[in-house]
């Protein structure tokens, strides 16, 4: 049932208890989380001066999720979806605080730090496809695309606001108080966790023996593949996340080589994305619900369409003008489709499917930059990144023709019933999910 669009629906979405208090905490927590992200980067690079040490941290923090994600979601179908983000969080404030302490006391070592953040990552590897299966659980269905876009805006503003506050905290009392201060952050968020109530989950396994890991991860996977929605819209997310989405990991290349700038070029095309996603975010929390099929596909589009233009030039407003393009398409393209996934996916199934989008959205910009930027030694930046547009282009037609099937799978008609165990009490005319 398509939300109502404007402010009155951001303020309505904002009116759900559950969801004001979650975004509330989050919004605090992300802004650590940036904070830790540059605090690490740097005190990284103070302890090795080495590329190397750099890319195994970065690694260390992000690759977790990828391979930790698939089970984290048959976890999060089988297990209260609150309890694991409580104990993934828990996990996190202890992780900070060991980092405070150590950079504290000057007994930090690369390879603890290197170890203290892959244990963060394995628990936001756990962490992840509960807090997406979280979500019709704290709003109704018809505000759950503006639920969706409001996390997407609070995300994109604690990219400014966390690595700004991380450099004045570095610079006035060094490394640890950004770790500290990251520590706070995630007390806010266990909070605001604790605070929130939602219906239990039917334990519908009850008296049986439950199947294996490795039988429940197959059937997400195979539920994903088969469903004539959910499937093609991964393979499109996972085109576009190998062959587009890698350019922000290569703006620093492009900055220096391409545009003949510098640090503040770079933060020039840096901050335009950002405000480019926050824009979009805002439209699309405005718009309310109804035709995110063809907004995925148009959004998609343009994205590949704004990265071939960003190719073709070596001035730099054309650059700054097609970065923001970009940043408001991907933002309107991830929303859409993740609400269209939330609507549409099974809800004994959730979290393993949503673990899956997880994994597509975190792991396929860190391989394809890996592929781009080994590539670009021999071929330079502007090809392999055209090359990748050019393939997303291709996927886009393949699937443009498959549309109606696609929209007809995600966006069916609403049917009145019952909230459902993962839907808020407050759900009107909602389709199962």
């Amino acid at each position: 049932m398509p939300g109502q669009a404007g402010f009155g629906g951001v303020v309505r979405t904002l009116q759900h208890r559950n969801f004001r208090i979650y975004i509330t905490g989050a919004s605090i927590s992300l802004i650590g989380t940036w904070m830790q992200r540059v605090a690490v980067g740097w005190l990284t690079w103070e302890l090795t001066e080495s590329g190397f040490w750099l890319g195994l941290v970065s690694c260390a923090d992000l690759l977790p999720a990828v391979f930790v994600g698939p089970f984290g979601g048959v976890v999060a179908d089988r297990y209260n979806r609150l309890k694991i983000m409580l104990t993934a969080q828990t996990v996190s404030l202890f992780q900070a605080i060991a980092l405070f302490a150590l950079t504290a006391s000057g007994q930090v070592t690369v390879e603890l730090l290197a170890l203290l953040v892959l244990i963060n990552g394995i628990a936001m590897g756990f962490n992840q496809p509960s807090r997406l299966a979280l979500m019709p659980s704290l709003v109704p269905r018809e505000d759950l695309s503006t639920g969706i876009a409001i996390n997407s805006i609070i995300f994109n503003l604690a990219r400014f606001i966390g690595p700004a506050m991380a450099g004045l905290l570095i610079v006035s009392v060094g490394v640890q108080g950004a770790f500290g201060a990251n520590a706070l952050t995630f007390s806010a968020f266990l909070i605001a966790l604790f605070r929130i109530k939602v219906p239990r989950r039917p334990d519908r396994g009850k008296g049986k023996i439950p199947p294996s890991i490795w039988v429940q991860l197959g059937e997400g996977i195979t539920y994903a593949a088969r469903h004539p929605g959910i499937g093609p819209m991964l393979l499109l997310l996972a085109t576009a996340s190998l062959g587009v989405r890698p350019f922000v990991e290569l703006m620093p290349g492009f900055a220096a080589r391409v545009f003949g700038g510098g640090a503040d070029t770079l933060a020039l095309l840096t901050s335009t994305v950002g405000i480019g996603a926050v824009m979009s975010g805002l439209w699309i929390a405005r718009r309310g619900g109804g035709g995110l099929t063809k907004l995925v596909l148009l959004n998609t589009l343009l994205l590949a369409l704004s990265m071939l233009a960003f190719i073709a030039t070596d001035w730099l407003w054309i650059g700054v003008a097609s970065v923001a393009v970009a940043g408001m398409a991907m933002v309107a393209a991830g929303v859409s489709m993740q609400t269209l996934m939330q609507m549409s996916v099974d809800g004994d199934l959730r979290g393993r499917v949503l673990s899956l989008y997880g994994i597509i959205f975190i792991g396929g910009p860190a391989a394809g930059s890996l592929i781009m930027g080994t590539l670009s030694e021999s071929f330079g930046l502007r090809l392999p990144l055209g090359v990748g547009a050019v393939a997303v282009v291709a996927m886009w037609l393949w699937i443009w023709r498959k549309r109606a099937s696609i929209s007809e799978a995600l966006e069916p008609k609403a049917t009145k019933v019952k909230p459902g165990p993962d839907q808020t009490e407050t759900g009107r005319y909602q389709t199962p999910i």
